[in-house]
């Protein structure tokens, strides 16, 4: 595996929203764990934020049970904060710190070791276009993140997966994909780095294998950025 994500032996937190990335990436987890593809045993920790927004997480619970897991579900009030109490005009950013904080502190206080995320490649050229075009940035979240505030390490294993072959697994398998009750849902500055990533793919059509490639060949020249553009 590329970048040595996953160590023998160790408590991979997974963060789940109920969206295909993140069940995808627990699911494919799932069974080179069970299968030991990789010749060693590590251990998978399923967790979900209650965002406070209603959301029925249901099916993600019967999902993690008939893998054989129990998923975390941790309350929060992330919903109200940013939409009631803060009122956010960008509510994006706000809702993605307060949610990472969420996450990394329960994986960190469950014992686990790593925090396991589901950005694919897509959603790394969307970052890559987002820093560059509103913060004059050249760069993307990193496939792997050490947070010393938090003593914890943040992978990204689908960083290689094009976002068509994840919708294409969800289909073939019937892995479930819960509804985003986000009042903001597809009106955000990610959906517009969609939305020019789709169109530029049109015209050139390896533009994500040369990510890729840019991804590898740009690693020791201060590529990657830690923070997450949303």
């Amino acid at each position: 595996m590329n970048y040595g994500m996953i160590a023998p032996n160790e408590k991979i937190a997974v963060g789940m929203s109920g969206g295909k990335d993140s069940t995808t990436l627990f699911y494919l987890l799932d069974t080179i764990r069970k299968q030991k593809r990789w010749g060693f045993d590590f251990e998978l920790y399923p967790i979900t934020l209650d965002m406070g927004m209603g959301m029925d997480i249901q099916p993600l619970v019967d999902f993690c049970h008939s893998l054989g897991y129990v998923i975390d579900v941790v309350p929060t009030d992330i919903a109200p904060v940013v939409f009631d109490i803060r009122q956010e005009s960008n509510p994006c950013s706000l809702c993605a710190n307060l949610r990472r904080g969420y996450l990394y502190e329960r994986a960190r206080t469950a014992g686990c070791q790593k925090v396991a995320l589901g950005h694919h490649l897509d959603d790394a050229i969307e970052t890559y276009f987002m820093n560059f075009l509103i913060h004059g940035k050249l760069a993307s979240f990193e496939p792997m993140t050490y947070l010393d505030r938090t003593d914890v390490t943040v992978i990204r294993p689908l960083i290689y997966i094009e976002e068509k072959e994840i919708m294409s697994l969800v289909k073939r398998d019937s892995l479930p994909v819960i509804f985003n009750p986000c009042p903001v849902d597809k009106q955000t500055k990610r959906e517009e780095m969609k939305q020019l990533v789709t169109r530029l793919g049109k015209d050139y059509k390896d533009i994500r294998q040369k990510f890729v490639k840019g991804m590898e060949t740009g690693a020791d020249q201060n590529f990657w950025t830690s923070k997450l553009e949303e």
